[in-house]
């Protein structure tokens, strides 16, 4: 593999403009749009923008890897492509949360999962956020572009055992199961997708719009923090950025201001409000950063007699969303069912509990199978997901609580799972929960399940999607953001990332990101430039 062409760096080579913060910054630059951002929102935007003509800008916090640099090794992807080395949490420490920090973002270290927004959340949008337009035959072709562009396809390889065996114990007891469409081409079927490609098969932001924005002459600057913008008569005036180590440190007091007709926040829910309330921007509904929303996720894993190897393999290929619609919206939360893949880092913390304990559950590890249940939050009239808040140096800090009614979830998804798992064949069956142990049949499975206090901290919660905290609405009281993306109060500011959506999405949000993008960086081109541009 080493010796497979590094895409990024034949185009360094050829003389594309990336500039990393600890070699040193301008003292101010000029540009039509800056973007913060090198995610799924800021890809999609860049290409889009620089196919309208435009000189484009981008502002990534995070280092640049390449597919030189990905060894699949856990310990140095976790540190390098993640943000808080893959130990950022909720503030309370309650749930472990998963986001890349580097260039292409989150695209760059997720399981390639790609679903469109489901048609109910559209409709809810439409009915309780005035999002009248964004309904499934208006974002069909902004969706397809996007597909067509990534690569989006079912999953045409065979599941890895990890993944056939929920298919085989959906079908045992009735439960319809699908196989996932995959951004990638050309797939090894390595397992390592949250490592980083080494072969460049996943359809990241990393080698496939950014690129193309470079190509056509956009700038990068890499381990460069967007600080703060600088305000005045309703307007953003400059951006001021700062150098920082790849630690996150300041790499020097330096900084970069950067002027532009016009800036697009695309750092991801979290950063991207983070950015808006250092800056002060008007928020005369108390609206920013609220309303953020994660898929709070429960696990379940399960021995069995032969080998699994969770580790090799495509990730996530099989699903099921039976439980996503088994419940009325606004009676219990509904989840979505996947597989998680098994490295041993991450298994090791999946799995729980210290020790002897540890060695016992670690023992079984090439016999294991993982099953993962997101929860779809905010369509609850009780549900108003989590607020962004300011640490006292500026960080970002996500106050998310485990409620009562997240919680009654779990439960109902970690007897989901161990019913699947037993009915595949499981031996043992343990959830993923500080009062769990191994239990041998469904039956015993399912008394002590129901007999769990389900609590945080208790309770093992993780999740890898963020969304909302900067929401779209048909009108400023509802929403931060206009339906075209723009900011209800800048002229000269929109958000394009996942931080616009109202609620969770209900599915690996990627595909969303995308295809809401493109048709907000479709419209902002053709505001700025008077061009029609087309993605794919």
């Amino acid at each position: 593999m080493s010796k497979l062409p590094d895409l990024f760096r034949q185009g360094q080579q050829s003389g594309w403009k990336t500039t990393g913060g600890e070699q040193g910054l301008p003292a101010q630059i000029t540009c039509d749009v800056a973007i913060i951002g090198t995610g799924a929102g800021a890809g999609i935007t860049a290409e889009i923008l620089t196919k309208a003509g435009l000189d484009v800008v981008l502002i990534e916090e995070g280092p640049l890897r390449t597919s030189t640099d990905f060894n699949q090794r856990e310990s140095e992807a976790y540190t390098s492509l993640y943000q808080e080395s893959a130990a950022r949490r909720s503030a309370d420490k309650s749930i472990s949360i998963l986001q890349g920090r580097c260039v292409g973002g989150t695209t760059v270290i997720n399981w390639t999962s790609s679903f469109r927004t489901p048609p109910t959340t559209l409709t809810y949008w439409q009915q309780r956020f005035g999002l009248k337009d964004f309904t499934e035959d208006t974002m069909a072709p902004w969706f397809e572009q996007a597909e067509r562009r990534l690569n989006v396809h079912t999953w045409e390889g065979i599941p890895n055992a990890n993944n056939e065996l929920m298919r085989t114990g959906g079908d045992k007891i009735g439960i319809p199961t699908k196989v996932i469409p995959r951004n990638v081409k050309g797939c090894w079927n390595l397992g390592s997708c949250g490592m980083g490609c080494p072969t460049n098969a996943k359809q990241s932001m990393l080698i496939t719009t950014i690129p193309a924005a470079l190509q056509a002459g956009a700038r990068l600057f890499y381990q460069t923090r967007a600080e703060r913008f600088d305000m005045s008569d309703g307007k953003i005036k400059a951006l001021v950025c700062t150098p920082i180590k790849l630690n996150g440190d300041k790499a020097t007091d330096q900084t970069m201001q950067v002027t532009a007709k016009h800036y697009v926040v695309a750092g991801g829910a979290i950063n991207s409000p983070a950015l808006l309330k250092r800056s002060q921007t008007p928020d005369p509904y108390g609206l920013l950063g609220k309303r953020t929303f994660l898929h709070p996720v429960a696990f379940s894993s399960a021995v069995y007699e032969q080998r699994i190897e969770g580790w090799a393999g495509a990730p996530q290929s099989i699903y099921t969303d039976h439980f996503l619609h088994t419940q009325p919206v606004d009676d219990k939360i509904g989840y979505k069912l996947e597989a998680t893949p098994m490295h041993p880092g991450l298994t090791s913390i999946l799995l729980g509990g210290v020790g002897s304990t540890l060695v016992e559950r670690l023992g079984h590890y090439p016999n294991s199978q993982l099953m993962l249940a997101l929860m779809r939050d905010g369509f609850h009239p009780d549900a108003a997901g989590g607020e962004v808040k300011l640490n006292m140096d500026g960080s970002p800090s996500l106050d998310y609580s485990l409620t009562p009614y997240i919680l009654d979830g779990f439960r109902r998804a970690l007897l989901s799972m161990a019913e699947v798992q037993f009915a595949a064949g499981a031996k043992m069956v343990l959830p993923a929960h500080e009062q769990g142990r191994y239990y041998k049949s469904w039956a015993e499975a399912q008394s002590a399940i129901n007999a769990l206090d389900m609590k945080p901290y208790t309770t093992i919660a993780g999740s890898a999607h963020v969304m909302g905290g900067c929401q779209m609405a048909g009108d400023e009281r509802h929403g931060v953001i206009r339906p075209d993306g723009q900011h209800w109060q800048i002229a000269n500011l929109s958000v394009h990332d996942g931080s616009i959506f109202p609620t969770s999405i209900g599915a690996n949000p990627q595909l969303s990101i995308y295809g809401f993008s493109n048709r907000l960086a479709t419209q902002l081109a053709k505001r700025l430039t008077g061009k029609d541009v087309v993605l794919a």
